[in-house]
């Protein structure tokens, strides 16, 4: 299943590449609220055996992970997540799995925006999670 909204001449592509079915999240208005309008960004859901390559490409981890951001330049980027990745761990943060999913995207949305691990960018994070009560 493949999903492209066009906002403003600038697409947003949800990519399904998994036999599951995608929540019904809102994901164009959490990317447009944190990245705006004019950010091109591919969100891209994968399978475990998928995500564990690109982590052990990028990232030099050898293991599946449940989300991955990649900024390709200052208007665009991509993130993948793995689905079964995140029904692991809502589990082990006591979250829903579509909460968890949620906070997931927020979490590489603010990584695409240039923030890394810390204070910081948690502050970032909560001010969006708030917004959609997540």
């Amino acid at each position: 299943m493949s999903i492209s909204i066009d906002t403003n001449q600038k697409k947003f592509s949800i990519i399904n590449k998994t036999k599951g079915r995608l929540p019904s999240l809102s994901f164009v208005l959490m990317k447009e609220k944190v990245l705006g309008k004019d950010y091109d960004l591919s969100l891209v859901f994968i399978d475990e055996k998928e995500i564990h390559k690109l982590n052990k490409k990028h990232r030099d981890v050898n293991s599946p992970t449940d989300i991955l951001s990649f900024p390709l330049d200052k208007k665009s980027g991509e993130i993948f997540i793995c689905l079964t990745q995140t029904k692991k761990m809502a589990k082990e943060f006591d979250r829903k799995y579509e909460n968890f999913l949620a906070f997931l995207f927020i979490h590489g949305l603010v990584h695409l925006l240039g923030y890394d691990h810390g204070d910081k960018m948690e502050k970032e994070e909560i001010k969006y999670r708030k917004i959609f009560e997540i």
